[in-house]
C-alpha cells in the first residue's frame, strides 16, 4: 500500500505530518527511525519529500524516549488517539491522567501535540463526539498544561472552529479536504457511500459551512491536514467497512475550487502551506507549484492499483477545473 501511494503525496507535498497508527503502532523514537526509512524507500526516486515522524501516545510511552526524538530531530509531534476512536486506534489512551507525565515533559521542551478530537463513550451520539471531547478532556487538560502546544486534526464542528477561535495561543486545528466539500447526507442519502465514511464522521451542513468559513477566512490557527487515508475497496466496501477517504490525487483541485467559491484564492496559499509551518515552527517552503484553471473539466483516475488492492479515490461530486501545472 505505501509504495501504491506514496508518489500521489510526494509529488504535490514537499513534507506532511506522518500519522503512527498502523499495525503494529509507531510508538518509540526507534520505531519512527524505522518507518521513515520505508517511506523514504518507497518515494519516488525523483521526489523530495521530507516526512514528518509522530509518535503513537499510550499509557506506557517514555516521555524519555518522546523528549529525546524531538531534540534529535526524529519526531515532530505525539498522537493522541482515543482508545477505540479511529482506524487502528485500540491500542490508543484509555485514561488521560495516566499521559499527563508524557504532555508535561512536551510542554516543557514545545513539542506540540497532535488530537484525534473525539470521546468513544458508548453513550455519546457518534455526531456529538466531538463537542464532548473538547467539553469534557481538551479543555481541561490544556487548563491543567497550560503550556503544551495542541493542533485538534481533521476539526469537524461548529463547536470546534468557535473553541479553537475562543484560544488565543498554542491551539490551532487543521481542516481536510473532504470535510469542507462533503456533510453526512453524502454518507447517507440514497443509500450507504462507503468511500464517504471517514472519522470524525461528516456533520450536518452547518458545520461544513462553519468549516469553509475557517479555512478560506486567514486565520492562521487553521490549516490543512488532509488525513488522506487509503483502504483497499473490499476493506471499505463490507459488513464493517474501514473510515477513511484518499484525497492525495486530488486535494489541491479541490481546494482551488472549494476557495475560488468563496472568492478566497489569495489565502489558498497561507492555508495549505504557512499557516501549519508557522504552528509547527517550522520554514516554510522554498519551492513552488502552480495551479491552472483549465476551460475543460480535469480528470483524475477513479482509482488506483496498489499491491494492496485497489484504492478509490475521493469524488467531490463536482467537476474539477484547476490542476497543478
Amino acid at each position: 500500500m505505501l509504495e501504491g501511494v506514496i508518489g500521489y503525496s510526494s509529488r504535490q507535498f514537499c513534507r506532511a505530518i506522518i500519522m503512527p497508527n498502523l499495525v503494529p503502532p509507531v510508538v518509540t523514537t526507534a520505531d519512527a527511525v524505522a518507518y521513515r526509512e520505508r517511506i523514504l524507500a518507497a518515494k519516488p526516486r525523483a521526489d523530495f519529500f521530507n516526512p514528518l515522524m509522530t509518535l503513537y501516545l499510550t499509557e506506557e510511552t517514555d516521555p524519555n524516549d518522546v523528549a529525546a526524538g524531538y531534540g534529535d530531530n526524529i519526531v515532530t509531534a505525539v498522537k493522541l488517539y482515543p482508545a477505540g476512536a479511529t482506524t487502528n486506534s485500540a491500542s490508543g489512551v484509555k485514561d488521560i491522567v495516566k499521559v499527563y507525565p508524557v504532555l508535561e515533559k512536551m510542554a516543557a521542551i514545545g513539542m506540540p501535540l497532535c488530537v484525534h478530537g473525539e470521546v468513544t463513550d458508548p453513550d455519546v451520539d457518534i455526531f456529538d463526539r466531538e463537542a464532548v471531547f473538547i467539553e469534557t478532556v481538551l479543555d481541561p487538560l490544556r487548563q491543567k498544561i497550560s503550556g503544551l502546544k495542541v493542533v485538534m486534526e481533521h476539526v469537524t464542528t461548529r463547536q470546534g472552529v468557535d473553541y479553537v477561535r475562543s484560544q488565543e495561543e498554542n491551539l490551532a486545528a487543521t481542516i481536510t479536504t473532504h470535510h469542507l466539500i462533503i456533510n453526512r447526507n453524502a454518507i447517507l442519502a440514497g443509500g450507504i457511500r462507503p468511500h464517504y465514511y471517514c472519522l470524525p464522521v461528516a456533520k450536518r451542513e452547518e458545520h461544513r459551512q462553519a468549516l469553509v468559513q475557517a479555512a478560506s477566512s486567514g486565520d492562521k490557527r487553521f490549516f490543512l491536514g488532509t488525513d488522506s487515508a487509503p483502504h483497499s475497496d473490499p476493506n471499505k466496501e463490507t459488513a464493517c467497512g474501514c473510515a477513511g477517504i484518499f484525497t492525495a490525487p486530488n486535494t489541491l483541485s479541490c481546494l482551488a475550487h472549494v476557495f475560488e467559491q468563496e472568492a478566497a484564492l489569495d489565502r489558498l496559499e497561507a492555508f495549505v502551506s504557512l499557516n501549519g509551518p508557522a504552528f509547527y515552527g517550522l520554514q516554510p517552503n522554498e519551492e513552488t507549484i502552480t495551479l491552472v484553471k483549465h476551460s475543460e473539466p480535469v480528470t483524475y483516475p477513479q482509482k488506483i492499483h496498489t499491491g494492496d488492492g485497489d484504492v478509490t479515490v475521493f469524488d467531490p461530486t463536482f467537476p474539477l477545473y484547476w490542476d497543478v501545472q
